[in-house]
């Protein structure tokens, strides 16, 4: 972002995002333009919508397929439609932060950089923290145009040491060895999926959107607004996930937090015997709420 970014130029983010997306437009004086996608669209954005939003100031857009929070996951057909717009606004370039690449349900990750009008305007963010569970050794990648990558390394070379060579190597292993550890990691990962999507939806009152990928659900939880426990009122998501939390003892991420106050997220990243008891307390917590 600080090698592309300058004072005053704009970078489109569609909402729901990853929480620092906003902070890194603004910590290089650029200016957010989020684009709502919300939970009637299945938390993705259109064609019309992407149009509006591009002016001339537009330098960026900032995609993540498969997303955090939402787990949403854009087709090819949705990222062509999304590339026939760029397509008018050559200055644009699309960052695409597919770190969940292959947490996938659908059967097939799709990038928009796979176009050949868009494949010298999109810089691929990527990583092996997630497919290979390896969140700690702390190795990003990113594929770009040559004058926009030798660009960041020269500012990385300015601002931090490298990565250390044992997690490089780790990280070579992870990408080249036998990947049947990343499909049983994906299966397990949708068999958790599956069983959260139906444990909220018999929850009274939460909507739910069945997502595509990643290891989260996003629920609509706005149903709880303004129920009261012990005369404290819920007012937002904010409220709602410190109520879990100090009455349920389950930690969840509020969706103001990724630009929807409606929402709150949940991580299916753990035990299945984890996941059925967090679902069953937070039924319980949310029937002890009061009109």
């Amino acid at each position: 972002m600080m090698s592309l970014i300058n004072k005053g130029d704009e970078v489109i983010i569609p909402a729901p995002y990853w929480v620092s997306y906003l902070e890194q437009v603004k910590l290089c004086e650029g200016i957010p333009v989020v684009i709502s996608a919300g939970f009637d669209r299945n938390f993705k954005i259109t064609s019309a919508q992407l149009e509006a939003a591009i002016s001339l100031k537009t330098k960026a857009l900032l995609l993540c397929s498969p997303s955090n929070p939402t787990g949403a996951v854009y087709s090819r057909t949705e990222l062509r439609a999304l590339a026939d717009v760029l397509s008018k606004h050559p200055q644009i370039m699309v960052i695409s932060d597919e770190i969940y690449e292959h947490i996938n349900f659908i059967g097939g990750h799709e990038t928009i950089a796979q176009f050949a009008d868009m494949k010298d305007r999109t810089v691929v963010i990527n990583g092996v923290s997630k497919a290979y569970a390896m969140t700690g050794w702390r190795i990003g990648y990113m594929a770009a145009p040559l004058w926009l990558t030798k660009a960041c390394d020269k500012l990385q070379g300015q601002t931090t040491t490298g990565a250390t060579t044992i997690a490089q190597k780790a990280a070579t292993a992870a990408l080249t060895g036998d990947q049947s550890c990343v499909a049983d990691m994906n299966g397990a990962f949708k068999r958790r999926k599956d069983m959260v999507v139906k444990l909220v939806r018999e929850i009274p009152g939460l909507k739910v959107y069945d997502p595509d990928g990643a290891f989260y659900v996003f629920p609509q939880v706005s149903y709880s607004f303004g129920k009261s426990f012990n005369g404290n009122k819920i007012a937002n998501s904010s409220d709602l996930c410190l109520y879990l939390l100090e009455h349920a003892h389950i930690a969840t991420v509020p969706g103001d937090a990724f630009g929807d106050d409606q929402c709150i997220r949940i991580s299916f990243a753990t035990s299945d015997e984890k996941l059925v008891e967090a679902m069953k307390r937070m039924r319980e917590a949310l029937a002890a709420l009061k009109s």
